[in-house]
């Protein structure tokens, strides 16, 4: 998302140790010919919270999904799916193999 589309914003101040904040600037100042997104210090970040607040959100939905593979009921309604799809699973398998070998005996036929 462009930072120009973001309708509403709010004004903070950040206090960034200089380390970062040299190698900020100086990425900021190799983006200026226009190649990336980045084109000031403000964009750069709010890309790095943006990058940052996705990386948060997978996270808490790994950490939410962990707790199935510890979950007794869960596994069990798991495995019992698993068995009432196991033939259309097969099927499935079989029809997509014979495709496969109808498409590589078609392209072997027209190399010939």
């Amino acid at each position: 998302m462009a930072l120009a589309q973001m309708k509403e914003t709010r004004t903070t101040t950040v206090r960034i140790p200089r380390l970062i904040y040299d190698q900020a600037k100086c990425v900021v100042e190799n983006e200026k010919d226009g190649s990336g997104p980045v084109v000031s210090m403000n964009d750069l970040v709010v890309y790095a919270l943006q990058a940052y607040l996705k990386l948060y959100r997978r996270r808490q939905i790994d950490q939410a999904f962990s707790g199935m593979a510890e979950d007794v009921e869960y596994q069990k309604e798991a495995s019992l799916l698993s068995e009432e799809f196991a033939d259309s699973d097969w099927e499935a398998l079989r029809t997509g193999e014979e495709s496969l070998e109808a498409e590589i005996s078609y392209a072997t036929s027209l190399s010939r």
